[in-house]
């Protein structure tokens, strides 16, 4: 486990990179374009990051598979959910805030790159356990 310092850096490597990505590409893609490309930007930094990792739900003693998916997991610590879209609905900062919790996670980011600025698309979100 990072401590709170190597946390804070890490986030700021991803918000980094982030901004790196819609620079060079600009809003009007595909959330998987922006997704392999943040990918390729972490991980040209040195940095660890799963795409798509499984996220089940635990009920009472049963792990249930339902499908859900994390769209990146960075250095085993950080979720970050990509979308690619006009307007940011509720329904998304309620799914992040979840993974946050299902994986005892604290740190998470939900990144919209269909912005004209990429600072209006970021959201920190903090789980605290």
């Amino acid at each position: 486990m990072m401590s709170k310092l190597q946390l804070e850096e890490l986030g700021r490597q991803i918000v980094d990179a982030a901004y790196q990505v819609h620079y060079e590409l600009g809003p009007g893609l595909l959330e998987s374009a922006y997704q392999k490309c943040l990918v390729y930007e972490l991980r040209s930094r040195g940095i660890e990051v799963i795409e798509e990792v499984e996220m089940p739900v635990n009920y009472k003693e049963v792990e249930i598979d339902v499908g859900y998916r994390v769209d990146l997991l960075v250095a085993n610590e950080v979720i970050v959910e990509l979308k690619a879209v006009i307007e940011m609905k509720p329904v998304f900062m309620a799914q992040i805030i979840t993974y946050l919790r299902l994986s005892e996670n604290s740190l998470g980011y939900l990144i919209n790159f269909n912005v004209k600025k990429i600072k209006d698309g970021i959201k920190r979100v903090v789980n605290d356990l």
